[in-house]
């Protein structure tokens, strides 16, 4: 199996009285409760957790985009990605990802990606996600009918500006470029590996198996509720004659190790309420713009992933309420790891999306739950699946062949410098 890291960045300091004084988390949250001075703290420790991840073997470091929230504040996850690849050495760098229908043009994508795949010696993930109704439709103002529609046409423009050799050209509905010749180019050829974080919509787990690409369902309701969508996609695979093989798709699953089930309690109960009942307390009407769901979506009963999520939190799930319906996987590196593997076995999915720091988690409490879970649990099930190929993962460059940062003292003589 295969350990991601996967940071949302949430805002830490919202007021016990939030939810009861604001509609939303997303969209409309009141610009004053940020303070940009604790912001600089809080990016800098959350960046350190990442380069954390890395040095504790996790396979890959996650960042992701979002806007006008403090859910995730991370409306670039690009950004964040570049600052990882100069301070860390053999994680991927999987960003999860660019919304590639809010960009304009959406090359800028490419460009920007084969700049982080240049960047990390090959490392990069790219991930693309159609986003959630509060980025696209509220926050970037994407009619929810136009949304899947310019999510394909960006698709294909990426994928043209990266596989064609020189210039090409593009002519789509909502985007025309005469000259298309992006540098630079990606390391991976022809492109980074593409994974497709999806909320449940049936469009995007049977695209992703027509595509070959990784299905990565992004769910806070747990396990448990997962595997009606996850018996979807690979209902999908079956009916094309493809292998079942558990790289194809990834979960994420918020987790917490602690020495007993009951330290575990002690130690991340208030950050996991945080998070459910502050950072998902989203406005239903920003949830599900109309036209955002597709028809088949709707007929199948499928709603929002974080609809649902925040609807069920908010009906009054506790810590022990959370763990027992696996909404989040907690205590001894035993059961966390009995946990995971009943996880991977009925969902059949090789790469698990770990959110280890979740809500008010100080920096502190996140790199110990992250060293419990790289030294106690990830060594339980390192070798499950190894009889799979995982063919969804970067091919970075050897790290012989990858330019390092170095430290550049001051020249004590300019006159020594440069010359032939």
């Amino acid at each position: 199996m295969k350990f991601h890291w996967f940071h949302l960045m949430p805002y830490p300091d919202l007021p016990d009285d939030f939810a009861a004084k604001n509609r939303s988390v997303w969209v409309d949250v009141d610009y004053k409760l940020f303070n940009p001075e604790r912001g600089n703290e809080i990016y800098h420790e959350y960046l350190d957790e990442l380069e954390f991840a890395d040095k504790m073997g996790f396979d890959g470091i996650c960042v992701n985009e979002h806007h006008s929230n403090a859910y995730g504040m991370m409306p670039s996850p690009n950004i964040m990605a570049a600052t990882l690849t100069r301070r860390t050495n053999n994680a991927a760098i999987v960003v999860m990802g660019n919304s590639i229908a809010l960009y304009n043009p959406p090359i800028r994508v490419a460009e920007e990606f084969a700049m982080l795949d240049v960047l990390s010696g090959g490392r990069l993930v790219a991930g693309f996600p159609v986003g959630t109704s509060m980025d696209t439709n509220f926050a970037y103002g994407v009619p929810g009918a136009q949304l899947r529609d310019r999510y394909y046409e960006a698709h294909d423009m990426i994928l043209q500006a990266w596989t064609n050799k020189g210039v090409s050209h593009f002519n789509g509905k909502y985007n025309q470029i005469r000259y298309m010749n992006p540098w630079p180019r990606p390391i991976q050829d022809p492109h980074p590996p593409i994974w497709i974080p999806g909320g449940g919509s049936i469009e995007t787990w049977e695209w992703c198996a027509d595509m070959g690409y990784l299905y990565s369902y992004l769910s806070y309701s747990g396990y448990k509720r997962a595997q009606t969508i996850m018996d979807g996609f690979w209902a999908r695979m079956d009916s094309m004659g493809k292998e079942r093989n558990p790289y194809h798709a990834g979960f994420a699953q918020t987790v917490c190790v602690a020495e007993t089930d009951a330290e575990a309690k002690r130690l991340y109960a208030k950050h996991i309420d945080y998070f459910y009942n502050r950072c998902l307390h989203v406005y239903p009407g920003f949830a599900d713009a109309p036209g955002y769901r597709t028809n088949r979506t709707v007929k199948a009963g499928i709603k929002s992933q974080l609809e649902m999520a925040a609807q069920r939190a908010r009906g009054a799930l506790d810590w022990d309420g959370l763990v027992r319906e696996g909404y989040v996987i907690a205590g001894s590196p035993s059961t966390v790891a009995e946990k995971l593997n009943e996880l991977a076995d009925n969902l059949h999915v090789g790469h698990l999306m770990l959110l280890l720091q979740m809500g008010s988690m100080p920096r502190e409490v996140a790199t110990y739950n992250t060293q419990m879970f790289a030294e106690r649990v990830a060594p339980l099930l390192r070798d499950k699946f190894s009889e799979y190929e995982d063919h969804w993962y970067p091919k970075a460059l050897s790290k012989d062949k990858r330019a390092v940062p170095i430290v550049q003292e001051p020249a004590r003589e300019l006159s020594a410098v440069g010359g032939e």
